[in-house]
């Protein structure tokens, strides 16, 4: 896994401070199609978030989704969603689940593309 771009929020109340740190975060894995090894570069996030009382972490909470889709653009604007909006680790699986549901059919499109590569690259 590597960060690719980092965020970040603070937020204070009662006395404690608040750091959030949003990362875009890009990682691979292979999967076999049509008897080859395809390997597709992913893209997720991180949230971090870091609890602090009289200038001492007190507890750190930290959540990823990290396969939300091939295209980091999209991946990317849900990256300034949730750091716009201020999510914490705890809801980030809800605030995005339905984008990942909706996402995870770029995949197959990544997918098909190396098809249509491999196809180009055939010659009889």
């Amino acid at each position: 896994m590597e960060v690719i771009e980092s965020l970040s929020k603070i937020e204070a109340s009662e006395g404690m401070k608040f750091e959030y740190f949003y990362k875009l975060i890009k990682s691979s894995f292979s999967t076999t199609h049509l008897d080859e090894k395809v390997t597709v570069d992913c893209f997720g996030i991180e949230v971090e978030r870091h609890d602090i009382v009289d200038n001492c972490i007190a507890r750190i909470e930290r959540e990823s989704i990290e396969r939300i889709s091939p295209y980091r653009y999209k991946v990317h604007n849900l990256l300034k969603f949730v750091n716009d909006n201020v999510v914490s680790p705890i809801h980030l699986i809800d605030v995005l689940g339905e984008y990942v549901d909706e996402y995870v059919l770029d995949f197959n499109d990544s997918v098909q593309n190396f098809d249509e590569k491999i196809s180009k690259t055939v010659t009889c």
